[in-house]
């Protein structure tokens, strides 16, 4: 009886504390996500204490350890957009043609084959992939390019498109399942082929989940950074020529981070800019994912 009641007793403690553990958990969150925008905010505006936004945005030439240093930020964008652009047309078609497969073709077994192959490849450290980029894919693209120089903006793209692929694959598939199993059985009793019932019922009815998956990948491949350190160089240049070495915006903050510049100098506050123009673009990416799963979501 008492030990019923020492059991009652500490129930109702554990009861009492945990919500107050879990909200604690949430303000750490939170008050991180704060703390780190700040950052970025107030260094910012330090930086543009020294270089006018309308240099940043619109110079045409990024030369910041020149004497007197370029901070044009088109450059850096630019060569983040080539990558992302590669990666996406990599890694779209791949993405959803798996996601096709594994939520209406595969079988339980080859699903749970499959779906852990996946996982691995998105659990690969991102040096890893630099270097597979840097000694594997290019020396191969090379024996068909034979003008594509050693770092480069198109085999890190590649490459990136590998990474993210997973991520689409995988919530591609999940949006695909949740489609109710009377749509596919009515479009096959009217007569439609499976390939017709994937494409022309399932597809369209998953279309906030797969476009959601999509953009999130953009945002992961838009962040990217060790890939891009690696395989595609340090040569910012405003062109859209893949072949050719690149930097991107993540690229610089890393080659910067390494002791490039001194605590204080303008080259130093130029990290946080940069910074916050990619925070600016994932941001408008993730708000861009939420928006389309809010709008064309569908209720089965």
């Amino acid at each position: 009886m008492i030990t019923a009641k020492k059991k009652k007793r500490k129930s109702f403690s554990m009861e009492k504390v945990m919500p107050v553990i879990l909200l604690l958990t949430a303000i750490v969150s939170v008050l991180t996500t704060i703390g780190i925008l700040l950052t970025l905010i107030f260094e910012t505006f330090i930086f543009f204490d020294r270089v006018a936004i309308g240099e940043f945005l619109t110079a045409q030439k990024w030369y910041p350890f020149s004497d007197p240093g370029s901070f044009g930020i088109l450059p850096l964008v630019s060569g983040t957009l080539k990558v992302t652009g590669i990666a996406v047309i990599v890694a779209v078609p791949i993405g959803l043609a798996t996601a096709i497969y594994l939520s209406e073709y595969a079988s339980d077994k080859a699903r749970r084959t499959i779906k852990p192959i996946l996982e691995v490849l998105a659990g690969i450290p991102t040096i890893v992939y630099g270097f597979f980029a840097l000694t594997f894919v290019t020396p191969i693209l090379r024996e068909f390019i034979p003008t594509l120089e050693i770092f480069n903006a198109l085999s890190p793209g590649i490459v990136i498109g590998i990474m993210i692929t997973p991520m689409i694959a995988s919530l591609s598939e999940d949006a695909m399942s949740s489609v109710p199993r009377a749509m596919r059985e009515g479009a096959l009793a009217l007569g439609s082929t499976k390939l017709e019932v994937s494409l022309k019922v399932v597809l369209p009815a998953a279309i906030s989940g797969i476009v959601s998956s999509i953009v999130l990948a953009i945002s992961r491949a838009i962040g990217e950074t060790m890939i891009v350190a690696v395989a595609g160089g340090s040569t910012p240049n405003l062109s859209w020529d893949v072949t050719s070495s690149i930097q991107t915006m993540t690229a610089y903050i890393v080659q910067v981070s390494q002791g490039d510049a001194g605590y204080g100098t303008t080259i130093y506050y130029s990290i946080y800019a940069v910074g916050f123009t990619l925070f600016m673009f994932t941001l408008l990416m993730n708000l861009l994912a939420q928006f389309i799963s809010r709008r064309f979501r569908e209720e089965y």
